[in-house]
């Protein structure tokens, strides 16, 4: 069995909430790359630390990226402006399923200052192990590919 790899990242507001999810993922089994600030006293730019995820799914079809900001929303708007990247900011385990079966969506952002660790472990989990439901759904996506 291949194991799935996940590019993670985040600015200063997200760098505790990354280090809890990548050693959640570590504990999963999951190959995990750490592209994210390291210090969190400093203050950077979120937009900094989107380019390595996203080239790296956008490269390898079978990874998945996370992106942590305060919001997320900034990390989600970032990614989004790249081809064949569909982030979604993800704030429950309902919307992360949907995420995934509906959107495809290959990165998934999280908002630090907003939920838990617990909530977001759970949230990387249905993420990580829901698969896209195709069907009505295909045509979409190659529409949502075709924007940019």
């Amino acid at each position: 069995m291949v194991m799935q790899k996940v590019f993670i990242s985040s600015d200063h507001a997200g760098i505790e909430l990354r280090l809890v999810i990548r050693l959640y993922l570590n504990d999963l089994g999951y190959i995990v790359e750490d592209y994210g600030c390291v210090e969190s006293s400093i203050t950077v730019d979120y937009p900094d630390y989107v380019k390595n995820v996203v080239d790296c799914v956008v490269n390898d079809n079978l990874a998945f990226g996370i992106l942590i900001c305060g919001t997320g929303i900034g990390m989600s708007i970032v990614a989004n402006r790249h081809r064949r990247i569909r982030a979604a900011l993800c704030y429950n385990v309902e919307v992360a399923e949907l995420a995934r079966e509906h959107n495809d969506a290959n990165i998934l952002c999280l908002g630090a200052r907003h939920i838990s660790y617990e909530d977001a472990q759970s949230i990387v989990y249905k993420f990580l192990t829901t698969k896209f439901s195709e069907g009505r759904h295909v045509q979409r996506i190659i529409k949502i590919d075709n924007c940019l």
